[in-house]
């Protein structure tokens, strides 16, 4: 595991780092090829520079986040922002479905926006996958 990752891991309460240790695991796991570091203060895992996955520390829990989760029509994820993000939100270990994030971890491979060049396209969007 990326030494920071780990390090933000550590950095949570006893609670919430089982929560982020067990996401990181999962997330290396299912997605061996991925690179992942801190972006934006937070664990995050690309596929070719594009962000996929990551998670962050929200006030009253800890929030995993699919860029393009929108697009893989799941229960389990809500709605996150303006684009094609999606969520899940944790408070405790027990509450990680490691089958249903399998699932997803499998579809962010294949369902996939470009955020790599949401920028240079002025805030649009295109499908890559």
């Amino acid at each position: 595991m990326n030494k920071e990752v780990q390090a933000y891991n550590d950095s949570q309460s006893t609670n919430d780092s089982a929560i982020c240790q067990l996401l990181s695991q999962e997330i290396d796991r299912h997605l061996p090829k991925a690179e992942n570091k801190i972006w934006h203060a937070h664990p995050v895992w690309f596929l070719d520079g594009n962000p996929i996955v990551g998670y962050s520390k929200l006030k009253s829990c800890i929030r995993l986040l699919f860029w393009s989760g929108q697009s893989f029509e799941e229960p389990g994820l809500a709605k996150e922002g303006s684009f094609k993000a999606a969520e899940a939100r944790y408070t405790t270990v027990d509450e990680v479905n490691t089958t249903d994030l399998k699932r997803w971890l499998k579809k962010s491979q294949t369902v996939q926006w470009d955020y790599k060049n949401l920028i240079k396209r002025k805030g649009v969007l295109e499908r890559l996958k």
